[in-house]
């Protein structure tokens, strides 16, 4: 039997799940490649644990030229994380000829162009379907089995932590930071999670999703971010009695003159909405083509075995390419469609804000609303404490630069105290 084998740099959450994955379905993945898979070298800063994911001491070392000079190794998974020494590793194994798996969200957001060319220049394989959506199977069939549509619409949870935090907070009607804490003891976040809170994880993998959903360069500057951080119980609960659910969304839209829209943000989404009802930590992402309609994409969205077993799907189809002397035609796209501004961005808003409870104050509000072409569709009022209500107002369709410029006259009026929270409604 043929054997084709794999370096593994990184023995991390991933590494170590994918590691175990290899193991484990050792012989149902030489049965279904037709030959075996070896792991011939490890390298990780820390080799003292790899025993914990049962890999033996004589293939690992803290050296990764053992790997990426090895003649002999086909497949390099690059499962480090961050953008050096990664990148590095990547464009060495590449130009060398080798395969690489990898499941580096934040490089390849930031270099994957560059590398996909360096991939084609080479004549080898680039997969990462790992880097997305953990073990969901999304980037193939955006590259292969959806190949045959315009997509015209994607609107995804593509980060469990957050996902978790806005779940528990709504069942329970608890605190973002009594949730943020809880989910940090439980090992679901990090003990610094702005990566995740703030949007930047969600934003690195919508750029790869949407590159390769609508053929064209992305940077990270196309895609308006905005975390978790300023969602309230408050916003929640309101949320809920109009009949819809926040998330922490990521949406790509084709609009008719061809430009693209990509932001990420918390939204509401319609309780009938299939993204709506996803829970805790896992992942979904709802796709719409123009020959398939809409489809959607659910699993966990991250963790040792489930992105593991991403990773070794993608080296099982990087070695089934190499014993048949091809690899997959992936050249990166080089024209960039046209970004629409963020201000030029429709949408409906919700509104939470504190204003003094007297004749009039809602009117004045409307009043700067209609001077910047914003009309109300509903309002919630709620009585608070020393004489001031609580509003909660949700728009028709209007543009991010008529809500700035209502935002800003709001700061002029006496009677709004205080605006608590400013939310899209996106998924109608």
């Amino acid at each position: 039997m043929k054997t084709v084998s794999v370096g593994i740099l990184g023995l991390g959450t991933v590494g170590g799940g994918t590691y175990e994955v290899l193991q484990k379905n050792k012989e149902i993945i030489e049965k279904r490649l037709g030959a075996k898979l070896e792991i011939k070298a490890v390298a990780t800063r820390t080799p003292s644990r790899a025993a914990s994911w049962g890999c033996p001491a004589d293939i690992v070392s803290n050296n990764p030229d053992l790997v990426l000079n090895d003649p002999e190794i086909d497949i390099v998974a690059e499962l480090i994380g961050g953008v050096e020494p990664a990148r590095d590793f990547v464009l060495r194994a590449l130009r060398s000829g080798k395969s690489v798996v990898t499941a580096n969200k934040e490089l390849l957001a930031k270099e994957g162009p560059l590398l996909r060319r360096v991939a084609d220049e080479n004549n080898v394989d680039l997969l990462f379907e790992g880097a997305v959506g953990g073990g969901i199977p999304l980037i193939k069939p955006l590259r292969e089995s959806l190949a045959g549509n315009r997509v015209e619409e994607v609107l995804a949870i593509l980060n469990g932590t957050t996902n978790f935090i806005l779940s528990k907070m709504t069942r329970e009607g608890a605190d973002y930071h009594a949730v943020l804490a809880e989910a940090q003891d439980l090992g679901y976040a990090e003990a610094e999670p702005s990566s995740d809170v703030d949007g930047f994880d969600t934003q690195y993998k919508l750029a790869i999703v949407a590159g390769i959903a609508f053929d064209t360069p992305v940077d990270l500057d196309d895609i308006y971010r905005e975390g978790i951080t300023k969602v309230s119980a408050r916003d929640i609960e309101y949320a809920a009695e109009l009949g819809y659910a926040i998330k922490l969304i990521a949406l790509a839209r084709r609009h008719k003159d061809g430009s693209l829209e990509l932001r990420v943000h918390p939204a509401l989404l319609p309780l009938a909405h299939p993204l709506a009802s996803v829970g805790d930590a896992f992942n979904a992402i709802w796709v719409r083509g123009d020959a398939v309609g809409e489809t959607m994409f659910y699993g966990r969205g991250a963790g040792s075995h489930p992105t593991g077993s991403a990773v070794v799907g993608d080296l099982i189809e990087a070695a089934k390419n190499r014993l048949r002397g091809i690899r997959n035609i992936d050249h990166a796209p080089e024209e960039k469609v046209r970004m629409l501004p963020f201000s030029e961005a429709l949408t409906r808003f919700c509104v939470r804000m504190q204003v003094k409870d007297r004749p009039g104050a809602i009117a004045q509000i409307a009043g700067i609303l209609g001077d910047n072409g914003v009309s109300i569709e509903s309002i919630v009022q709620k009585k608070t404490e020393r004489g001031e209500a609580e509003i909660f107002w949700m728009t028709h369709d209007t543009t991010q630069e008529a809500m700035n410029q209502s935002l800003k006259g709001f700061e002029a009026l006496e009677v709004v105290r205080e605006v608590s929270s400013v939310l899209r409604v996106e998924g109608e």
